[in-house]
């Protein structure tokens, strides 16, 4: 016996539950916003941007499906006209750099749609911090509270593009920077106590040892000592840093601790890797290069744009298929990021496996010239053949190996007669 659930019983079960306060609790006495923690904190800022930078550098292409094998990208539609410009003000680069932070930051991000009589006109984002999610359903908002310094505003659901990563009860996701809780915490206390430290770090710090057998010290010459002492040689006191001049045997313990003892450099390295590895981005791509070789750079490159932003590209990419895309068209499109630059190897390499692949030349000189930004020139449209380039032959004229003089490329080398078969 089959057992069906209605949409509206099963969003009835439970309620939406609002995402928790976009704030991390670092020690029992401070708590910092998650943007203040990405604009203070280096590591989560590098990683973050490098993220967000890499991720909208890719342009977006808007695509018509015709079959299984058959595509045709779309130029001239409102779809891609609204992803090349959402707005008057803001460029495609910078609006998906947004996306990107709110999503790295907060793990949920928002897109209002600007309508019109018309239609959806523009796209603006709407920052994390003044969104909160509304309704009864556990499913999905049914509306947006969007809250400003003038008030408040609920924005319907279907006029906004939604975005959120994973969350056992909730609605949107969960922050990365809650995973990083007890490393930035760490990260926090020590730089605090390195800041101390280092904070007197080119002054003398320690203390001064008067022997037991030294001349009673009255209480005016002890206060007298001290705060000559502290007038000279700490803060800003003329001989700072100097080297002082004890009398009566005194001697002074030096206490101070050198960065190097303070392990300053490898903290930060060892911050700055736990973060890269909760946003799954190759440590040397941060530049830590403790075991970076050329070939293995050139490998976690393209890693960086398959297993690390592959996950996002898709996320993002469905998202706008999902609640933008019929807005705007009722064809089959599809957007894609063009991944086509970055996955590709060097000029020398992709010429050199096309040119193989084709089996001759692939360009006109007035294709190359196109490239170079050259006007084309009379006759240019044509693809110059080499006379040693044949179908079913060399691939190009850099096939060509170095032979004996006088020896073509690909033919026997003659055969010397001797005299016996000459007779």
């Amino acid at each position: 016996m089959a057992f069906v659930a209605t949409e509206g019983k099963l969003k009835s079960l439970s309620r939406l539950e609002l995402p928790a306060a976009s704030r991390l609790q670092l020690t029992d006495s401070l708590s910092m916003a998650y943007y203040e923690l990405w604009r203070k904190q280096s590591a989560v800022r590098t990683t973050v941007n490098f993220l967000a930078r890499n991720t909208a550098q890719l342009g977006i292409h808007v695509f018509e499906r015709r079959g299984d094998e058959d595509r045709r990208r779309i130029t001239d539609h409102p779809l891609a006209a609204l992803l090349r410009k959402p707005n008057p003000h803001t460029t495609r680069y910078r609006l998906i750099d947004e996306l990107v932070h709110d999503l790295a930051i907060y793990d949920r991000a928002y897109w209002q749609k600007i309508l019109t009589k018309d239609g959806l006109a523009a796209l603006a984002r709407i920052p994390p911090d003044y969104v909160t999610e509304k309704g009864e359903s556990w499913l999905y908002p049914e509306y947006f509270e969007v809250k400003g310094s003038n008030g408040k505003i609920d924005v319907p659901a279907d006029q906004i593009v939604f975005f959120h990563g994973y969350s056992n009860t909730g609605i949107a996701g969960d922050s990365p920077l809650e995973g990083l809780r007890q490393t930035l915490a760490e990260e926090f206390e020590s730089s605090n106590m390195r800041s101390q430290v280092l904070r007197n770090g080119a002054r003398v710090s320690g203390y001064i040892e008067r022997p037991v057998a030294a001349p009673k010290w009255e209480r005016e010459a002890r206060m007298q000592f001290r705060e000559g002492w502290r007038a000279q040689y700490t803060g800003n006191g003329p001989q700072s840093g100097g080297t002082p001049v004890l009398e009566e045997g005194m001697t002074f313990k030096n206490a101070s601790q050198t960065a190097e003892q303070l392990q300053y450099i490898e903290s930060r390295k060892l911050t700055r890797e736990e973060v890269a590895a909760a946003y799954f981005i190759p440590p040397s791509m941060l530049g830590i290069m403790g075991s970076a070789t050329f070939s293995n750079i050139q490998e976690q490159h393209k890693m960086l744009y398959q297993d690390t932003l592959g996950p996002l590209l898709q996320q993002i990419k469905e998202e706008i298929e999902l609640q933008l895309v019929p807005d705007l068209t009722d064809d089959e499109l599809y957007v894609e990021f063009n991944l086509d630059g970055k996955l590709s190897g060097s000029f020398e390499e992709r010429a050199s496996a096309i040119q193989t692949s084709v089996g001759g030349p692939y360009l006109s000189r007035n294709e190359a010239r196109a490239r170079e930004n050259l006007p084309p020139v009379p006759g240019g449209d044509e693809l110059i053949t080499p006379l040693n380039v044949i179908i079913g032959g060399q691939a190009s004229p850099s096939d060509v190996t170095p032979t004996a003089p006088g020896i073509s490329n690909g033919a026997e080398p003659p055969v010397e007669e001797t005299e016996e078969e000459t007779q």
